[in-house]
């Protein structure tokens, strides 16, 4: 009776064993099965049917982060070494150089004597380029630089520079040794009349020029050329240089095209410092006499005509007030 008692309890099932003390009971192979078919059929809580399970363990998300630097390291680009970037630096310094020298400053170089003692020969000059292109025109006492108007040079023979140093003048670095161009200072501008007689002094506009400051120790104000008087005409300039007995200037062209005068168009610019050799390095600033009073003709009909234009509002004022005290309303 007891034996069936106890194998009458299934007819399907095993009997089960009884769990060993610390174990935990496994479940039974059916209930196995039974749960893996029932996650096959039936979809997991909180994850829409046919699609993955999208949530990511903590190894996952270390895994994409090692993946991602490591990405990002290789689109990185690595720094260019200095020799290749070299050639760009230096197509960059001439492409600078020849821009600055094209419309800014140009270095030229003193040839002879003509300039002694504002400028000794072999002094390097840097010429101020730009102020032109503003409309700014030559003033009386720069010391500027003009191109050959026209057989000046033409007793002068021009070395032959060497491949290097054409490249080099071409970009600005070295001054140009082809280009016949001089240099004189400005002694007077369109509509001045100028003039020098014996020993002296040179005249603008009638006034004398104190020029003790720039001419060459022991030189005269003429030279050993008197001339003029000379009307300058508008849009040209009269030069001579500080040495006045060792210049080709202005004086000795009076036969040429202009009777020795230099077009405003053929200046280059005004020379405004000695950048070499450095024990020479000095400005070359306007000399005081020609702010004297009386000289430029333009200042001296400039008050005039200031108060001529201030004088005719007032009279104009008064008049008006005249006119209707006389005819009242």
């Amino acid at each position: 009776m007891g034996d069936l008692a106890v194998g009458a309890r299934s007819g399907t099932e095993e009997p089960e064993e009884p769990a060993r003390r610390g174990e935990t009971p496994q479940p039974a192979a059916s209930s196995v099965h039974q749960s893996r078919s029932q996650s096959q059929s039936e979809p997991q809580r909180g994850v829409p049917l046919g699609k993955p399970d999208t949530s990511e363990t903590p190894d996952t998300l270390d895994q994409a982060a090692d993946e991602e630097a490591g990405g990002s390291m290789k689109k990185a680009k690595k720094p260019r070494a200095f020799w290749k970037e070299l050639p760009i630096l230096i197509g960059i310094a001439l492409l600078l150089a020849l821009l600055i020298k094209t419309f800014l400053v140009q270095a030229f170089s003193i040839p002879s004597d003509s300039m002694q003692d504002t400028l000794q020969r072999g002094d390097r000059v840097l010429v101020d380029k730009l102020t032109p292109w503003f409309g700014s025109k030559p003033q009386r006492g720069e010391v500027v630089v003009f191109h050959d108007p026209g057989g000046w040079l033409n007793e002068t023979p021009t070395p032959e520079p060497n491949p290097v140093q054409k490249v080099l003048s071409f970009i600005g670095l070295m001054p140009s040794a082809e280009e016949k161009d001089l240099i004189k200072r400005v002694i007077a501008v369109g509509g001045d009349t100028v003039e020098c007689h014996g020993s002296g002094p040179v005249k603008v506009n009638g006034k004398a020029l104190k020029e003790d400051s720039y001419i060459f120790p022991g030189a005269t104000p003429c030279g050993d050329r008197a001339f003029g008087p000379i009307h300058v005409p508008e849009g040209r300039i009269w030069v001579m240089g500080d040495h006045r007995d060792d210049s080709l200037d202005s004086r000795y062209h009076q036969n040429l095209k202009g009777n020795g005068t230099v077009s405003e168009e053929e200046v280059v610019g005004r020379a405004f410092t000695i950048a070499w050799p450095i024990n020479r390095w000095a400005t070359l600033p306007v000399p005081d006499t020609f702010d004297q009073p009386g000289v430029d003709k333009a200042m001296a009909a400039a008050p005039a005509a200031l108060g001529l234009a201030g004088a005719v509002p007032l009279v104009m004022w008064r008049r008006r007030r005249l006119t209707g005290e006389r005819n009242p309303r």
